[in-house]
C-alpha cells in the first residue's frame, strides 16, 4: 500500500507497469481519502491511497486478517500504536486501521466483512 497526496501520479506509474484499477473506496472516514485497488495480470495487488494530510509518501504493509481484534491486540502488545487513537475505520465491507511500530513502519490491518 502506498499512501500519497500525489496519488494520481502513483496510479499512473502503476498503470504504466501493467496494473489496472479494480475498485475504489472514496470518502474514507468522511475525509478526502480514497483507496484505489490495482491488480496486474500475474495477480499482484497494490493499493494506492490518496490522503491530503500526508507530508510525504508512505509505504505500508497491508495485512488482511480473519479476526481484527486478535490482530489489533497482537500488535499493540508489541508496542504498535493506532494512528487514529482508539478509532477504527468501519465501512460496509471492512474494519481497518493503520498501526505503526515503535521503529516507525506501518501495517494496515484489515478484516473484510464476509456475508454469512
Amino acid at each position: 500500500m502506498i499512501v500519497s497526496k500525489e496519488s494520481d501520479e502513483v496510479i499512473k506509474l502503476f498503470e504504466d507497469l501493467g496494473f489496472e484499477r479494480k475498485h475504489a473506496k472514496k470518502g474514507i472516514n468522511d475525509k478526502n481519502v480514497t483507496d484505489v485497488r490495482m491488480k496486474d495480470t500475474n495477480g499482484f495487488h497494490v493499493d494506492v491511497v490518496h490522503a491530503d494530510t500526508m507530508p510525504k509518501d508512505m509505504l505500508i504493509i497491508k495485512m488482511n486478517v480473519d479476526d481484527f481484534n486478535e490482530a489489533y491486540e497482537f500488535l499493540t502488545a508489541r508496542g504498535f500504536r493506532n494512528t487514529q487513537g482508539d478509532k477504527i475505520t468501519e465501512t460496509s465491507s471492512s474494519r481497518a486501521t493503520l498501526m505503526v511500530s515503535p521503529s516507525g513502519f506501518g501495517i494496515s490491518v484489515t478484516e473484510h466483512i464476509k456475508e454469512k
